[in-house]
């Protein structure tokens, strides 16, 4: 069976979840990307990159490995949520994600890892999404006490050990 036979219907059932879920006509697979590009990309989803004593390292503080690669200070306060998927799931809800970045933190910035990313940050949380051939990756910070550069520098830290 071709993978494109396969792919096809998976994308266009994603579209038309993304359009239910109220990705209007700026969200979903738009803002250039093709079908045909992303009929291309890998269905790989890369495994968890960091360890908890990865993560203590490059944050400075203590984290505990709650699983599913979610990361935790032990308090249940301050937490690290890293979410893998595949370059093609990542490529066809990248713009849509960004999208709603923009409506909810003070701060969105382009990436220069990956194909695509971009780097959110608030003054309780922060964001750094990565489309890429090694798959792509959400990264959330939440409810540390950082300010918005400490955010912004932490997850350009945690993505360069993902990014080399």
């Amino acid at each position: 069976m071709r993978i494109g036979r396969v792919l096809t219907p998976m994308l266009l059932a994603a579209l038309l979840a993304l359009s239910a879920c109220g990705g209007g006509s700026s969200g979903g697979v738009d803002g250039g990307t093709e079908l045909s590009d992303l009929s291309k990309a890998d269905t790989t989803t890369p495994s968890c990159p960091f360890t908890a004593k990865q993560v203590s390292d490059i944050i400075g503080q203590p984290m505990t490995d709650e699983g599913s690669c979610l990361f935790g200070d032990g308090k249940g306060v301050a937490s690290l949520t890293v979410t893998t998927a595949s370059e093609l799931a990542g490529g066809a809800t990248f713009d849509y994600q960004k999208e709603q970045a923009g409506k909810t933190y003070a701060k969105v910035v382009d990436l220069d890892q990956g194909d695509r990313g971009y780097l959110a940050v608030k003054d309780i949380q922060a964001e750094a999404v990565v489309v890429s051939s090694k798959g792509s990756y959400t990264l959330i910070m939440s409810s540390f006490s950082f300010d918005e550069a400490k955010y912004d520098s932490m997850l350009r830290k945690l993505l360069g050990v993902v990014f080399g």
